[in-house]
């Protein structure tokens, strides 16, 4: 060996602190061949198997199966190749472990039943193809027979959750919750019904679409009332009231009348949904959005309000 220090299996588990045994494992499997044999037959092993042992440890640690292992010693493949496919590997193991935890997470907070987590668990695993089918089957129902309508596109893409391709646990939470109100029958009915309010509520020559505006012009109005504590049964409450119900006729184009009252409590009424909260939080949570404002102090102060002035 032209004078190169060449050394036993004993002496490399001292230098890189493996065992005999390991080190005989790795021989074996041709990882680190021996350069010599002793006279009396035991092997002996040059100068770079330290380096060998030290990047094959370092690389079992890091999960790296023999078999590639052995290519990177032997040079077949580069490091670099490997550990970029590695850590592509490991990016998925890590998406899949943040899925079962927002499983196991909801769970406990829930108190979920055995069926409940089957459920979730198919919820969280749905590949992208299979959630958008699963969204566009909830828009499509809700929006049936909507699609000419001049404010669909911007409706729908206001209610399209996007998880991102590297969700935090938060997010995959929020998604198993806003699957599951998918397939809830009545939210679909609740949705529908206030769809087609957005189809109704519109005067003919208007192309911008209402409940919004109706929505914006709910908060301006009332919530000055909420901060204030005004009764919405007082006379306090009058005029705000009479600008909510002045705002419908114009958008409507209708005069404001009982008629119009009556109609403008129906509509408030199937907006007053939990559920519909519920819904826009965790779209926002999923698409990294601002938390929105409940409209829910604002809707039962407004229902309050037009009951206490509308004969049935």
């Amino acid at each position: 060996m032209n004078g190169d220090t060449l050394y036993s299996i004993g002496d490399l588990a001292r230098r890189t602190g493996l065992t005999v045994k390991t080190v005989r494992f790795y021989s074996d499997a041709g990882i680190v061949p021996p350069a010599d044999r002793s006279p009396a037959g035991y092997r002996l092993y040059g100068t770079d198997a330290v380096a060998r042992l030290d990047l094959v440890r370092t690389l079992r640690d890091l999960g790296l199966d023999l078999p590639t292992i052995r290519k990177v010693v032997d040079r077949e493949v580069s490091l670099p190749e490997v550990a970029a496919a590695h850590a592509d590997a490991l990016e998925v193991q890590i998406r899949v472990l943040r899925l079962r935890r927002a499983v196991l997470t909801a769970v406990a907070k829930r108190g979920s039943t055995p069926e409940e987590l089957e459920l979730m668990h198919k919820l969280a695993k749905l590949s992208e193809d299979e959630r958008q089918r699963l969204i566009d089957d909830f828009l499509g129902a809700v929006f049936d027979s909507l699609y000419d309508h001049p404010a669909f596109a911007a409706v729908t893409r206001s209610l399209t959750p996007e998880l991102p391709d590297d969700p935090e646990v938060e997010q995959v939470e929020a998604w198993v919750e806003l699957a599951e109100l998918f397939q809830d029958p009545g939210f679909r009915s609740t949705m529908q019904g206030m769809a087609r309010d957005l189809a109704a509520d519109r005067a003919p020559d208007d192309s911008t679409g209402m409940p919004r505006v109706l929505a914006e012009a709910l908060r301006a109005k009332v919530t000055p009332a909420l901060a204030a504590g005004a009764d919405p049964a007082s006379p306090e409450a009058e005029p705000i009231v009479a600008a909510l119900t002045t705002h419908y006729a114009h958008i409507l184009g209708l005069p404001d009348d009982v008629a119009l009252r009556r109609r403008l409590v129906t509509r408030l009424e199937t907006m007053d949904d939990p559920r519909r909260d519920r819904y826009l939080t965790l779209l926002a949570v999923i698409n990294g959005w601002p938390p929105p404002e409940s409209l829910a102090p604002v809707l039962d102060w407004a229902l309050l309000a037009l009951r206490a002035r509308t004969p049935r």
